[in-house]
C-alpha cells in the first residue's frame, strides 16, 4: 500500500471501495416513475484496520530500503497530506504470495477524508492502528468563454468569396518519454485520452520497463507499476473510423 508513494509497513487485509450512485428517480404527471442514469459518482475509499508498529520490526512487515520507522513517522504523513488540502495518489497491489503476479491494482488520486487512531493494548499491545477514509480526486478546471467582436467589414465579407482552409487535425504521439510522477495509467489518460489503455502501452515497451527496473536493482517492475523518468516509451496506435467504416464493419 502507498500514499504519495509512501510505503506502508503492513498492508490492510481489507479494503472497501464505495462506487457512489448519482441516478434520479423522476416521478411523472401521470404517477408513474422514471430512472435518470447519470455518470457515477466518486468513489469512497475506506480502510478499517491499518495497523503501524511503534517499536517493533515483524517478519510479515516490509518496510522500504529496509529501514523501520515508527507509528508516529506514517501518522505525521497522514496529518499533513490532510492539512496541504491537496490530492493524494493512492495506489494498492494485490499479489500472489510468491510476488510473481499481480492480481489487481488499486489507484487513485484522493483526498483525506478523516481518520481515527485506535490505541487499543489489548489486541495492538504498544502499537496503533488507524481507520483511514478517503475520497476520489476528479480534476476539473473553469474555462473562460469570451465572445467574439463583430467586425465593422462582416457584411462585406460575407458577399466576398473566400476559399476556406483546411486545418490538418493534430496527430496523436507516437512516443513519450516518462517524467517524475508518471504512472502507465496517467501516460495513457493525457496522451491516449484512455487510462485503460496502461496495460497496451506496457506489453509495447515491456522489454524496456523490465530493463530499467532491473537497473534500478529490483526483480521485476510488477507489470509497469514501477516506471523511471527518462525511460523513453513506444504509444500504441488508436485508430478511429469514420460513419461510413463504422457501417461497412457493423453491416449498418
Amino acid at each position: 500500500m502507498y500514499i504519495n508513494k509512501v510505503r506502508f509497513p503492513v498492508t490492510p487485509g481489507k479494503m472497501t471501495l464505495k462506487i457512489n450512485n448519482q441516478n434520479k428517480t423522476l416521478t411523472l404527471i401521470n404517477e408513474g416513475e422514471v430512472n435518470l442514469v447519470k455518470t457515477p459518482g466518486l468513489t469512497d475509499i475506506t480502510i478499517d484496520e491499518l495497523l503501524l508498529p511503534s517499536f517493533q520490526k515483524y517478519p510479515f512487515a516490509n518496510y522500504r530500503r529496509n529501514e523501520f520507522l515508527g507509528a508516529t513517522y506514517y501518522l505525521g504523513k497522514l496529518e499533513a497530506w490532510k492539512m496541504k488540502k491537496k490530492p493524494v495518489q493512492f495506489k494498492m497491489v494485490r499479489s500472489t504470495p510468491d510476488d510473481r503476479k499481480i492480481l489487481w491494482d488499486t489507484d487513485y488520486d484522493v483526498t483525506i477524508e478523516d481518520y481515527e487512531i485506535i490505541e487499543d493494548a489489548e489486541r495492538y499491545g504498544m502499537d496503533v492502528a488507524v481507520k483511514l477514509s478517503m475520497k476520489e480526486y476528479r480534476y476539473w478546471g473553469a474555462k473562460k468563454l469570451v465572445p467574439k467582436k463583430k467586425s465593422k467589414n462582416s457584411t462585406k465579407k460575407k458577399t466576398a468569396a473566400k476559399k476556406k482552409k483546411t486545418r490538418k487535425s493534430k496527430e496523436p504521439a507516437k512516443a513519450y518519454t516518462v517524467k517524475k510522477g508518471d504512472t502507465l495509467m496517467k501516460i495513457a489518460k493525457k496522451q491516449l485520452d484512455d487510462a485503460s489503455l496502461w496495460k497496451s502501452i506496457y506489453l509495447l515497451n515491456k522489454k524496456a520497463i523490465e530493463a530499467e527496473a532491473k537497473k534500478r536493482g529490483r526483480k521485476s517492475s510488477s507489470n509497469g507499476h514501477w516506471i523511471y523518468p527518462g525511460t523513453k516509451l513506444k504509444l500504441p496506435v488508436i485508430r478511429t473510423f469514420s460513419m461510413y467504416e463504422e457501417k461497412q464493419l457493423t453491416g449498418g
